[in-house]
């Protein structure tokens, strides 16, 4: 697939990047989205846009999906001028967002009798990695359909990962979401226990630093527990859907993820308390205030 026309949807600060990027790399886009300033960008860099998922299926080979949850995919992709209804035989869909991975196989499976591909590709890094094309891509789907894209995959990432069959692109985005969020919890809240308790947090961070547990997360929530420094860059909102969903992958294994659970309901008791739009270390002030 030489030089494919792209299909872009979901322009937020993740997406708005990765569209600018392979535009600096010479692909044509089509775009629609709600952020009409960063839709305006794009259309100023040469991009056309479309007011529907079926338009801007019609006019792509590749079409690519940033957004927040699998509801939003699915509606893009089912609704009567969704991507379904106007994908072109050959084309490529590539769902970039943190999605169940029960839905992704699904919409594979509809796509494909359509006769076009899909790959679930979360990503790792930030916005400004996407904007300088060094995104980590955690790629799954048919090989081929691996094949035909991953030029375009190398132009958005450093690193990118083929990690099997359709939906393991979107497992593994889970569980390492369920590691680090789970862990950033545990850790603010062993601030919130110190200070409770009267230790010295600079102290306490000192020492658990020195050892195993040292980690990046250990040092953002010391950042904002010690310093007031909040510059995780995730947000609560963001880190209690993908804990839900990834509470909902086991359940749709047949198992149970108790421990997930526990941060699932603790990211959810932030998220009532307004603290939606902060960044996850944030959560220590929750766990400052609670009593029994």
């Amino acid at each position: 697939m030489t030089k494919p026309t792209i299909g872009f949807i979901g322009l937020g600060l993740m997406g708005g990047n990765m569209a600018e990027c392979l535009q600096n790399n010479g692909f044509d886009l089509v775009v629609m989205g709600r952020n009409k300033e960063a839709v305006a960008a794009t259309v100023g860099r040469g991009a056309v846009e479309v007011a529907t998922p079926k338009a801007l299926a019609e006019a792509s080979d590749i079409v690519m999906l940033c957004v927040t949850t699998s509801d939003v995919v699915e509606a893009l992709v089912y609704g009567d001028d969704g991507i379904l209804a106007g994908i072109k035989d050959g084309a490529v869909v590539i769902d970039f967002g943190t999605s169940i991975p029960a839905s992704t196989r699904k919409i594979g499976a509809d796509l494909a009798a359509k006769g076009a591909g899909m790959l679930d590709a979360p990503l790792g890094r930030t916005p400004a990695h996407a904007k300088d094309g060094l995104l980590n891509i955690m790629a799954a789907g048919e090989m081929e359909t691996y094949d035909k894209v991953k030029p375009v995959l190398d132009v958005l990432g450093e690193n990118v990962f083929h990690l099997g069959a359709l939906g393991a692109g979107h497992v593994t985005k889970l569980i390492n979401n369920f590691m680090g969020m789970t862990t950033a919890c545990t850790m603010s809240q062993a601030f919130a226990v110190a200070e409770r308790a009267g230790i010295d947090k600079q102290q306490l961070f000192d020492i658990m630093s020195a050892g195993p547990s040292n980690s990046p997360f250990m040092q953002f929530c010391k950042n904002y527990a010690v310093d007031g420094v909040s510059d995780l860059g995730f947000s609560i909102a963001n880190a209690s859907k993908d804990i839900s969903y990834f509470v909902q992958m086991t359940e749709d294994m047949g198992t149970r993820a108790q421990i997930a659970e526990g941060t699932d309901s603790n990211l959810k008791a932030a998220l009532a308390a307004g603290m939606g739009d902060g960044n996850v270390p944030e959560i220590f002030d929750l766990f400052l205030k609670q009593s029994r």
